[in-house]
């Protein structure tokens, strides 16, 4: 009997933590891909977090209740009060976005200042300016998603860095040398793929340590 009770109860507790993670999740417009990466974890076990599946551990349910602004307490159901609709940084991802767009845009706009002071009273027309932008933008976006721990396209951006940084270099200096872009390009983007493994490695270890 007691174990009957016993299983009764964790079943309930299942679907009360799922309930509340489902719940908080939405509140703080994230996705299940996005919880996932801030955790380290694959969005596949935050899936099973939110079906009643299976349990995240105590140190999970800590990062999940700091990542929500709210206590530990709530989530398995011991506590009512309303939650604060908040993510890292006291921001939403809206406005992470938004932020990291006009910082783009910023980048733009000074090379268009530094363009348009050149031509007018240097008569130097500094077109590349533009092509340096390029790089300088993913610069940007790689800043603050570093800062706001989202990998979700980092090694993407990074790679689309490294190439534009090649052929704005080549532009610039050595005369459109397409083999020194692929000869400098690839390594590099073999590099961030490994990277990329060897970050998604753990998460799934993760979940396999869960599944198990």
């Amino acid at each position: 009997m007691r174990v009957i009770c016993y299983n009764f109860g964790m079943e309930k507790l299942n679907l009360i933590i799922a309930k509340n993670l489902s719940e908080l999740r939405r509140q703080n417009k994230l996705t299940q891909l996005e919880v996932a990466e801030k955790l380290n974890y694959s969005d596949k076990a935050v899936s099973k977090w939110e079906q009643g599946e299976s349990l995240p551990g105590i140190e999970v349910l800590y990062k999940l209740a700091k990542l929500y602004g709210v206590s530990m307490d709530y989530i398995v159901g011991e506590e009512q009060a309303k939650p604060a609709r908040v993510t890292s940084g006291g921001l939403t991802q809206k406005r992470k976005r938004i932020i990291t767009l006009l910082s783009v845009l910023g980048v733009w706009l000074l090379a268009t200042v530094f363009y348009i002071f050149f031509d007018i009273f240097a008569h130097i027309n500094l077109w590349t300016l533009f092509c340096w932008a390029v790089p300088a933008s993913f610069v940007v976006s790689i800043v603050f998603d570093a800062i706001w721990h989202n990998q979700r396209f980092l090694f993407l951006i990074i790679s689309a860095f490294i190439w534009s940084l090649l052929l704005c270099f080549c532009l610039q200096f050595v005369n459109y040398n397409i083999w020194l872009i692929l000869g400098i390009g690839v390594p590099l983007q073999l590099a961030v793929l490994l990277c990329a493994w060897l970050v998604k490695s753990p998460q799934k270890e993760n979940e396999d340590g869960k599944t198990r």
